[in-house]
């Protein structure tokens, strides 16, 4: 038997095995672990599905900044109500019985659509040209020599351009849920992470730049650069080597909406040429998709810092007792 088929079972198995136990383990931290180990083997899987794009984004976005965040969040409910018992975390998590006859409509609900992907994917025409042939006519226009990054800023900005308003949107609620300075004790700063971080830090920097820039041409760009980049906010944060203070709010806000403010405004001002939106001039087109993807990387970088954060750095003012008569 083909090798390579052996493995591809082996890692599909492993997949499905992590998903249903990380929805079932009752364990809070080992829930999140589980589902971090899943993301690097999807990222795994990606590879193996020769989408080397969408593994980078799933390792970056689906496995290291929504492991942080996962683990930000139970850090953060250990440090409220204490060390969380075995009651707490049923109190987090309740447990109630499901009536049996929601059991079988969800039960028949995920059949149904179960059945419906398979009938459309069994139904689909195999081997048919699909859009391969109108991507590789169009790539001499489209400013970058890589197809996945002509698609997602020239072919179907559109929905690049939703995919960055989401970030915004989801900052803003979070923003709008919490505000205030975190009282968490600051953690004591060894050798180590003191090596670690000069170390560390730098590479991630440069890594993050070369996955922009490699994106025109390679597997990369914005998202992908964003994730990397974002990993060192969430590393000073961590260690409190940077502490968020109510006057750094303004730059915060501007860095949030900067990828969309510029992704928007290249489309009006392309339009306003006579052209469809994001139909850039040929001439231009490279310069164009350079300036969205550098500047939607800072926002992607800052907006899942702030996300980790996961308040509004204000300073609360404490309500005056109030003197009747």
């Amino acid at each position: 038997m083909d090798p390579f088929l052996i493995f591809d079972l082996l890692l599909a198995g492993a997949v499905i095995a992590l998903a249903i136990a990380s929805l079932t383990v009752r364990d809070l931290f080992a829930a999140i672990v589980l589902f971090i180990i899943f993301g690097l083997l999807s990222a795994l899987a990606w590879v193996r599905l020769s989408a080397p794009d969408v593994a980078l984004a799933e390792a970056a976005i689906g496995t290291g900044v929504t492991g942080a965040l996962l683990l930000k969040t139970l850090h953060h409910l250990r440090y409220v109500s204490g060390t969380l018992s075995t009651a707490e975390v049923a109190s987090v998590t309740p447990h109630q019985p499901v009536p049996m006859g929601v059991l079988i409509a969800n039960a028949a609900f995920c059949g149904m659509i179960t059945l419906g992907l398979a009938l459309a994917f069994l139904g689909a025409p195999q081997g048919g040209p699909g859009f391969d042939a109108r991507v590789a006519e169009a790539m001499p226009l489209s400013g970058v020599d890589h197809p996945v990054t002509a698609v997602l800023l020239n072919f179907r900005a559109y929905d690049t351009l939703m995919e960055v308003v989401v970030l915004l949107a989801a900052v803003i609620a979070v923003w709008q849920i919490e505000r205030g300075l975190s009282d968490a004790p600051a953690p004591v700063l060894g050798e180590v992470w003191q090596g670690f971080a000069r170390l560390t830090l730098p590479a991630i920097v440069v890594l993050g730049t070369y996955l922009l820039w490699k994106g025109a041409e390679a597997p990369g760009g914005a998202f992908q650069g964003g994730a990397v980049l974002a990993a060192v906010g969430l590393l000073l944060l961590l260690a409190r080597a940077y502490v968020p203070r109510p006057e750094h709010r303004a730059f915060a806000r501007w860095a949030f909406v900067l990828g969309t403010g510029v992704f928007a405004g290249v489309a009006l001002l392309v339009a306003s040429g006579g052209r469809v939106a994001f139909e850039y001039p040929p001439e231009h087109a490279k310069t164009l998709i350079l300036l969205i993807e550098a500047l939607v990387t800072i926002s992607i970088a800052v907006t899942l810092a702030a996300l980790f954060h996961g308040r509004e750095p204000v300073a609360l003012r404490l309500k005056e007792p109030r003197h009747d008569g």
